[in-house]
């Protein structure tokens, strides 16, 4: 198994970026490049504990589908999603959130997966590592300019 371990500082209220790291359409729009869809369950909106989607996209040139559940929840400061059915032997992300001085949240995501195939698995993760290294890097970008902007309050409609 292997862990990746992300901090992003971004100048907006905690509870703007746990919101919005739950927010579906947030990580549908944030995932673009990959036609990312949620397709089953949470589908638009924010997800909640014991919640789940089924998110589409294409990876490595192939349509895939993973299914995950938020497992844990401790409202604005922590939550967790588990994958329950997808491409990995196991998935879990922990999204921690932390006030810092001067308005600032620390986001920190811990990130814990395997491949699928246990031998083969162990040179997919050479692959893995850096590509979900980049994936949240991008994400974790586009929520700060989200939070950090006007734009966040398209994400909650009145």
């Amino acid at each position: 198994m292997l862990t990746l371990i992300e901090n992003t500082l971004i100048q907006a209220p905690v509870q703007r970026c746990f919101d919005l790291s739950l927010n579906i359409d947030l990580h549908r729009a944030s995932t673009a490049r990959t036609g990312e869809r949620a397709i089953a369950g949470v589908t638009s909106g924010l997800i909640g504990l014991n919640e789940s989607v089924t998110w589409r996209a294409r990876h490595f040139c192939v349509w895939q589908e993973m299914t995950v559940q938020i497992t844990q929840m401790e409202r604005p400061k922590y939550f967790q999603d588990t994958m329950l059915r997808g491409p990995f032997r196991s998935f879990q992300h922990d999204h921690y959130f932390v006030n810092s001085e001067g308005g600032h949240t620390e986001m920190t995501d811990v990130l814990r997966f395997s491949a699928p195939l246990p031998v083969a698995g162990r040179m997919a993760e050479l692959v893995l590592r850096p590509y979900l290294r980049r994936f949240l890097r991008e994400r974790n970008s586009f929520i700060r300019r989200i939070a950090e902007s006007e734009d966040w309050q398209s994400f909650f409609p009145a």
